[in-house]
């Protein structure tokens, strides 16, 4: 292994292509956040390339695309008779949710294959790679998900949903990561006063949480327990792990999963405030900043996920908790 393999040279240039990948990645949840609480991922059926870059200008094409929507399930069941400027209003959503990856994309192919040929991803080209194929990867899972919920469901699946989320996660911190890195990031010897396994194992707690969080949101629950600190008037709600076979318990009960997804939040403030304690007293440089950044964005994450519960998951609260989980989860 080459020394640049360890330490790959600055490049700042390659830092801000990939802190505008980030940008649009974050975007990218938020718009999904927002099409999945407004119900719109179900009103685009079909995957088809030349209709996704151009929406629907004309009322046969608007026609059209309303028929193919009257077929599944979710319009048969729960929007029947739904007006075609109310199935206007939920297609925007997942059209531009679609047209920003394909912005995405097209953001990171063409500076990637220009830095590939100038030299400029020396000692990043195989993680630039490994996100490159995330991405493709996530286009597909996208697909996946949408084509559970067409015509067996009124709602894709939420194990699906959670792995869509999962990725652009993992694809958030990636690109954040290697910007970071690019930029030379810190350029002195830091540290956050904590053995390196502590920050791993705060990383896995977020994710986890996160992926508790999709699943609640993927199966219409976070508005099903709106009181808090109790759940349902419970410390311990007693209709959570009452189903059977036990993992779908994590998948449709709603007690459970804000069970589960309340106490891995409460876990993880936890560990990134000892996280920032230990950074306050024996950390040093950008690295002890960092830890402290990563406690007070635990500290605001906490009380949005209250308010969230409190305000029964109203859209836009909803979004911002969604966002600052993403920024918190993408912090290395």
């Amino acid at each position: 292994m080459s020394a640049e393999d360890i330490w790959p040279p600055r490049a700042p240039a390659v830092g801000w292509w990939l802190l505008i990948v980030a940008a649009l990645t974050l975007a990218m949840i938020l718009v999904g956040g927002a099409t999945r609480l407004t119900e719109s991922g179900l009103s685009i059926t079909e995957w088809d390339l030349g209709k996704g870059l151009m929406p629907p200008l004309s009322d046969a094409r608007w026609a059209e695309e309303f028929s193919l929507y009257q077929r599944t399930t979710q319009y048969q069941e729960l929007n029947f008779g739904m007006s075609l400027d109310q199935f206007k209003t939920i297609y925007w959503w997942e059209w531009g949710h679609r047209f920003l990856g394909k912005v995405l994309g097209v953001v990171y192919a063409l500076p990637f294959f220009f830095f590939l040929f100038t030299g400029r991803l020396r000692g990043r080209f195989r993680l630039t790679i490994l996100l490159f194929a995330l991405g493709a990867l996530q286009g597909g899972v996208g697909w996946w998900m949408v084509t559970s919920g067409l015509f067996e469901r009124t709602e894709v699946s939420p194990v699906r949903l959670a792995v869509h989320l999962g990725v652009a996660l993992v694809i958030l911190a990636l690109s954040l990561w290697l910007a970071l890195g690019a930029f030379g990031w810190p350029a002195r010897r830091s540290s956050f006063g904590a053995p390196r396994w502590a920050a791993a194992v705060l990383m896995a707690l977020i994710f986890a949480q996160v992926m508790f969080g999709a699943l609640l949101a993927g199966a219409r629950g976070g508005a099903a327990y709106a009181d808090w600190p109790m759940i349902g008037g419970e410390w311990l709600p007693s209709s959570a792990f009452g189903l059977e076979p036990f993992l779908a318990n994590f998948v449709e009960d709603h007690a459970t999963q804000h069970l589960m997804h309340r106490t891995l939040g409460y876990l993880t403030a936890l560990a990134a405030l000892g996280l920032a304690l230990m950074a306050l007293l024996r950390g040093q440089g950008a690295a002890r900043l960092a830890a402290l950044g990563v406690g007070a964005l635990a500290l605001g994450q906490a009380v949005l996920g209250i308010v969230t519960v409190l305000l029964g998951s109203s859209i836009w609260i909803s979004l911002l908790h969604q966002g600052v989980r993403c920024c918190f989860g993408s912090r290395r």
